[in-house]
């Protein structure tokens, strides 16, 4: 499908030709009527559209059958946006003479379709398509179109739930608000508003809203280390909020304010957390950015991938999704195409991949929809394949463009745009309950915060989520190195290991299995000491799993003692105990000698994988060690337990 706005030039040309024929080639041979209408189109080419109207109405008194000036009124009503208008001129033409052109019937379905005519579109589409020999790439586009109106005509029979509250004036003003951001918890809003003013048009910043208890709070600035006096938008934060990405675009005179080097006409740009503030921003980089348009980031909660929207070469449409995934030295890959399941010759933009991991949404106008920029849902199977992109339907979608849909990470909300009546002014946020049908993947989350487990200082460490079953690592993230703080989502239906770490410091570790999970509205919430390395220290390996009464090491162990692996490998100095312990049940020493052969199979493997054996001891304590009493099942679960302890540095 080409651009519509093609149209227009052709109705130019069209007119500009006819302009230089004699006058017994127009429907009219009313020498003042041609001589207006002639004037008009000189007056239309020097873009001065009130007196080539003026012209048009006077050739049109001087010839009320004279079809031209019909067509360019609505050419100029329709420039304009004077739908109504260009329609009712349309429409003269035809009643004046129904063959004057079979492109007629094509402008005219073109503007009812655009105010959501469509059983007047639709008609007007098909009496267009009955025609032979036509130009290919209207007749593309009408059957488009007219897929457009069958669609939408079914779907105002059948509206999905939709009741959009505003988000009120914490949030909104008279002023532009679009462009949401939200963290997976809930918590932290951010957004972009045009603080325009007399003398400029645009001038975007971001902005931000903390939730105390269920009100988002009066939203401020998010700081001067990100907003400068030029624009600033399309704000995208990382699942747990210490990672913003935005775009950045180039002014007048081609600069990005701030020292800010840039790529192209638009950027996208980083910045991390530290405490409460971020630090500088910095430019993504010229994998990502071209001397293209790159706009709208939406970063992965996996902290894998950067999806974005750019017009740059080797697409498929006028604008397409794009993504990068992050290498293992922490640079950019080349930008991939998500490709033609989701982009297509027409407009992709406002993408935003959800926490999940595998829910992707994103506005379309080459998809079958309302016939201009349609809010649209699609999934990731599990071979990675992305599905049938689906219409999220009307009323969220209307004949008018629908896009920068957000939606929260518990998956039940979504935010969006709109300039609908009865709000605050311009653009205002808007948010409303979303329907199952479309909604991701359920997911909770784990958050607190970090600490030496001595000094009680916050720790900026690592984190690793991963899949006991596949060993695949599913998220990665880093806690805030001002406070400690940390957010990790967790994509429920599955088993996890959780491996924190800093440099200096014993690893921590922790299962968590969510397969049977019912109540995703309360999340994890946990603080992480760690300790530093000193002799005597003890870390319970809670990933190490055996068969029960048996020592064979369970195929998921490998996921935490190959962390040991690397911990040692890093610590080459350190000397480590091993130990097995059970619980009270049983012969006490057949448990002895369980938890003797326990220690000793990760001794075995931690020497297989490299570990030099004057490193390591083993030794198995029977139930001679209890963390808790032997007094419930859970707690004797918790006795049954592999630990390590520093016997040397």
């Amino acid at each position: 499908m080409r651009k519509l706005f093609a149209l227009s030039f052709l109705l130019i040309t069209l007119f500009s030709c006819k302009a230089q024929l004699p006058p017994g080639e127009y429907t009219s041979k009313n020498k003042k009527a041609i001589a207006s209408f002639e004037a008009a189109l000189k007056y239309f080419n020097a873009r001065n559209d009130s007196k080539a109207i003026e012209e048009l109405l006077t050739a049109i008194g001087k010839d009320p059958l004279f079809i031209e000036p019909h067509m360019l009124l609505a050419e100029i009503y329709s420039e304009s946006n004077k739908v109504q208008l260009a329609i009712d001129e349309y429409a003269k033409a035809l009643q004046i003479n129904p063959k004057y052109d079979k492109k007629t019937y094509f402008l005219l379905a073109n503007e009812e379709i655009s105010i959501g005519k469509y059983e007047e579109a639709k008609k007007d589409y098909e009496t267009y398509l009955k025609y032979q020999n036509l130009h290919p790439d209207w007749k593309e586009m009408a059957e488009h179109q007219l897929a457009n109106c069958n669609f939408a005509i079914a779907a105002i029979k059948n509206p999905v739930p939709f009741d959009p509250q505003n988000m009120g004036d914490a949030i909104n003003s008279s002023l532009d608000e679009y462009f949401p951001a939200v963290t997976a918890d809930d918590q932290t809003f951010l957004f972009t508003r045009n603080n325009r003013n007399q003398q400029v048009d645009l001038q975007e910043d971001l902005f931000v809203s903390k939730k105390r208890a269920t009100a988002w709070q009066p939203a401020a600035l998010v700081g001067n280390a990100i907003n400068t006096p030029g624009n600033e938008g399309a704000p995208c934060l990382s699942a747990d909020g210490q990672v913003l990405f935005f775009v950045v675009c180039a002014n007048m005179e081609g600069g990005y304010g701030n020292n800010r080097k840039g790529y192209g006409s638009c950027d996208i740009f980083y910045s991390i957390k530290v405490g409460e503030g971020w630090t500088k921003p910095y430019n993504v980089g010229p994998v990502v950015n071209s001397k293209f348009w790159e706009t709208q980031p939406s970063f992965s909660a996996d902290g894998e991938n950067l999806y974005f929207v750019s017009n740059r070469p080797g697409g498929i449409g006028e604008s397409d999704i794009w993504y990068s995934s992050l290498k293992a030295d922490g640079s950019w890959g080349a930008p991939r195409n998500v490709g033609p399941k989701i982009n297509t010759p027409g407009k992709e933009e406002s993408v935003m991949i959800h926490p999940d991991g595998k829910t992707l949404y994103f506005s379309s106008n080459g998809h079958t929809g309302m016939g201009g920029l349609d809010i649209y849902v699609v999934r990731k199977d599990e071979n990675g394949e992305w599905g049938t992109p689906v219409n999220l339907g009307y009323p969220i979608n209307t004949y008018g463009d629908e896009n920068s849909l957000l939606v929260n990470g518990s998956g039940n909300l979504a935010y969006f745009a709109s300039n609908r009546a009865g709000g605050m002014g311009g653009l205002d946020l808007y948010q409303f309950d979303l329907y199952d049908a479309v909604r991701p993947d359920k997911i909770t989350y784990m958050k607190g915060k970090v600490y030496d487990a001595k000094t009680k200082v916050p720790l900026g460490a690592h984190f690793e989520l991963i899949d006991l079953a596949t060993a695949k690592q599913m998220i990665v993230s880093d806690a805030n190195s001002g406070n400690g703080e940390f957010l990790v989502t967790l994509p429920v239906d599955k088993d996890y290991a959780l491996n924190v770490t800093q440099p200096g410091y014993l690893f921590y570790s922790e299962n968590y299995s969510l397969k049977e999970l019912k109540d995703f509205s309360k999340p994890y919430l946990m603080d992480v000491p760690l300790q530093p390395i000193d002799t005597g220290s003890i870390v319970e390996l809670k990933n190490v799993f055996f068969e029960t009464a048996k020592f064979d090491l369970k195929e998921e162990s490998k996921v935490e003692l190959n962390k040991l692996v690397t911990f040692l490998t890093l610590n080459k100095t350190l000397r480590i105990e091993l130990s097995g312990h059970t619980d009270n049940v049983g012969d006490k020493k057949m448990n002895l000698t369980l938890s003797q052969n326990r220690a000793k199979a990760v001794f075995d493997y931690l020497i297989k994988n490299g570990i030099d054996a004057k490193r390591l001891t083993y030794k198995g304590y029977g139930d001679t060690k209890p963390k808790v009493k032997n007094d419930s099942d859970e707690n004797r679960q918790a006795n049954r337990r592999t630990e390590f302890k520093v016997i040397g540095k």
